[in-house]
């Protein structure tokens, strides 16, 4: 591995996974919307102006993204704006790969996904081989349209991986931030009863992932990059009083939150029990496997 072309590389994760990857002495060239000194600026609706850029890379890992929530809602032209830069960048990123040659293309396409597709169906822990065609839902729909979307490189002869990832617990991570407000503000505790199923995984344990679906090649289709001890809300909330030493028992019931939120209540409410068959199985070994531990480094 000597190059490797990183869509979304000044973000929280792709900022992360440069950083590991350019330590090892890789190189890594960064596509980013904006013009920045350490970057490759690019247009995400225009795939001619990426075929020379990835072009005899060894792998193109895609971490884009617009935040998906709680805040602003879900109108109608953020939904748009959440499923172009997702779909609509994966779309693109493959277009480019068709126009290369297929000596010049990439051996792997490394793209993000999310664990929404799981959402409900945590009867037991699901993993990989769960049937998620029919989770209904925003978050759902375009995690399978995601999804899809990479897929079309398969035939391009370009191993694809599809990294479904739950909450990630980084420092510095501004959903984490607010995630926590609560707490440090005196109201933490259960939300909506508190039962609801929360998978997580540490910022350094998703990187080693990432890392594990570029160079592994065992490894194509969806991986659940999700510690191997999701917990209940409740549980979440008291890990997190003891880490900030505040209490955690104030509870907020789930009503106001689909008055106010929506169907974006869902990222609070939403139920998410996801197991990571696949990488237990290739032997990954977890850095942070308790919740406690991860957020007491990552606050």
């Amino acid at each position: 591995m000597t190059r490797v072309v990183v869509a979304g590389g000044t973000g929280l994760i792709g900022r992360a996974l440069v950083a590991s990857l350019r330590a090892d002495g890789i190189e890594v060239t960064v596509l980013s919307r904006r013009s920045r000194p350490e970057s490759v600026r690019w247009d995400p609706g225009d795939p001619a102006s990426l075929v020379s850029v990835v072009r005899d890379a060894d792998a193109v890992v895609n971490v884009t993204g617009a935040p998906i929530g709680p805040l602003p809602w879900w109108l109608p032209g953020r939904r748009d704006a959440i499923v172009r830069s997702r779909v609509g960048t994966t779309a693109t990123l493959v277009a480019a790969l068709e126009r290369l040659e297929a000596a010049a293309r990439p051996r792997v396409l490394v793209n993000a996904s999310g664990t929404d597709v799981y959402t409900g169906l945590d009867a037991t822990p699901a993993d990989e081989a769960a049937d998620t065609s029919a989770t209904p839902g925003f978050l759902a729909r375009l995690g399978r349209d995601w999804e899809a979307a990479a897929r079309r490189a398969e035939p391009l002869g370009v191993r694809v991986v599809s990294v479904r990832t739950s909450f990630v617990l980084a420092k510095g991570s501004p959903l984490l931030a607010l995630f926590s407000l609560p707490t440090r503000l005196l109201l933490g505790g259960p939300i909506g009863g508190g039962r609801q199923w929360f998978s997580w995984i540490h910022l350094d344990d998703l990187v080693t992932a990432y890392r594990m679906a570029i160079d592994d090649e065992r490894i194509s289709g969806p991986i659940n990059a999700t510690a191997p001890n999701p917990v209940r809300q409740a549980d979440v909330a008291r890990a997190m009083g003891r880490v900030l030493r505040r209490p955690s028992s104030f509870p907020v019931p789930a009503w106001p939150l689909r008055l106010v939120l929506g169907e974006q209540a869902t990222l609070i409410l939403g139920s998410r029990r996801v197991a990571p068959a696949r990488l237990a199985a290739l032997g990954f070994q977890f850095a942070y496997a308790e919740i406690e531990a991860a957020l007491r480094d990552a606050l």
